[in-house]
């Protein structure tokens, strides 16, 4: 086992997860990770938040659990009251569900957009992306504009939405009239599809990839072949994507939606070198170290207790003309390595997947990365 000792100096860097592509089938209101439906009973179009938190099962039912501590995290169906109530350790309890889905706002001129108000400030910070970030411009004024804003919780996509997965599709009657794609990757929703459809090549609205936002401005009819009840018989707009109509009596009965993007989490991770030197970590206390047979009892007597100095190190080189071992040399084979911190407390194992020869003229640097 070769040592190493944590030193706050070592190379600190992001490792960059990307999540599984996530496909919302407005229609149906189902949530699939690559093409898997959600489970544990989750409502469609809904992620269950148990997926990724602390089960207990009691009499074969599951419920969600948090304990009191330091953090003072619990859930917000417990009042600050109760919460003050709880001694420290105490565990507290929820039903399930917990679930988390995709919202959609839709704006008329002259309502009250309280969201969208607030991203003012988000949105002029990203006009050197592009122009149609800018909250008021020739472009339009999103304060006053009709709109749609969906807004995705970050348990579907982590740190950030991944750029230039983006899809939006808009379908009638289950046949594909519009698709919206962030190719250049600057946030711009692009209409791409169907090839010469109305408004191909248009900017139709822009992702906010940190916030985890799509906001759609797009205003033009898609296809005038068509209409649907969306916030009143119209022909499709992008403004109307995922409107569900007007219920119960005009609801979106020809329209379907589909949204697919991809996430990317930036988890922090540490990379340690452990460096076995030459003529170092070439010495084993293992006791397959020394040759079959012989005794191993330390000498005792009167005078004190004392290791045998005459016991033979098993050698295991060879020879490469012939079958019989060559002249002794010592070797070792590192097959974990302790990571230690600056009282010498181990706090990690390392293990290699084959152990390493380490012979005495060897010079070995083992790198390691370490999610923190």
């Amino acid at each position: 086992m070769s040592f190493y000792k944590f030193d706050p100096s070592d190379i600190l860097s992001n490792r960059i997860k990307t999540y599984p592509r996530i496909r919302f089938d407005i229609h149906t209101g189902s949530v699939y990770y690559n093409e898997n439906v959600n489970k544990f009973g989750t409502p469609n179009g809904n992620v269950s938040l148990q997926e990724l938190a602390t089960l207990k099962a009691s009499g074969g039912d599951y419920y969600a659990f948090v304990t009191k501590d330091s953090g003072l995290t619990a859930f917000n169906t417990v009042s600050t009251t109760a919460f003050n109530g709880l001694n420290y350790g105490d565990v507290i309890t929820s039903s399930l569900p917990q679930t988390a889905s995709v919202s959609f706002e839709f704006h008329s001129p002259g309502d009250t957009r309280l969201h969208v108000d607030a991203m003012k400030n988000i949105s002029n910070d990203y006009v050197y992306l592009s122009q149609h970030y800018a909250f008021s411009s020739s472009l339009g004024d999103k304060a006053e504009q009709p709109l749609m804003l969906a807004s995705l919780p970050s348990i579907f996509y982590g740190s950030s939405i991944k750029k230039g997965s983006v899809d939006l599709k808009f379908y009638i009657t289950g046949t594909l009239v519009g698709e919206l794609k962030d190719d250049n990757k600057n946030g711009e929703l692009i209409q791409t599809g169907p090839s010469g459809s109305t408004g191909s090549g248009s900017v139709a609205g822009v992702v906010y990839y940190n916030e985890g936002f799509v906001l759609l401005t797009g205003s033009w009819a898609i296809t005038d072949e068509s209409q649907d009840y969306y916030d009143g018989l119209d022909f499709p707009r992008w403004r109307h994507f995922a409107a569900p109509g007007i219920a119960p009596a005009q609801e979106t009965l020809s329209s379907s939606y589909s949204m697919e993007l991809s996430g990317t989490n930036y988890v922090p991770t540490i990379t340690m070198l452990a460096h076995a030197k030459k003529a170092h970590l070439n010495h084993s206390n293992n006791p397959t170290y020394i040759s079959f047979g012989q005794t191993q009892a330390p000498d005792t007597g009167s005078l004190g207790f004392y290791e045998r100095t005459d016991l033979e190190i098993k050698n295991v080189a060879k020879y490469p003309y012939s079958e019989d071992t060559g002249s002794f040399k010592k070797e070792t084979y590192i097959s974990k390595i302790g990571i230690y911190d600056e009282d010498r407390n181990l706090i990690g194992i390392a293990k290699v997947a084959t152990p390493v020869r380490k012979r005495e003229n060897d010079n070995y640097t083992f790198k390691m990365k370490l999610d923190i």
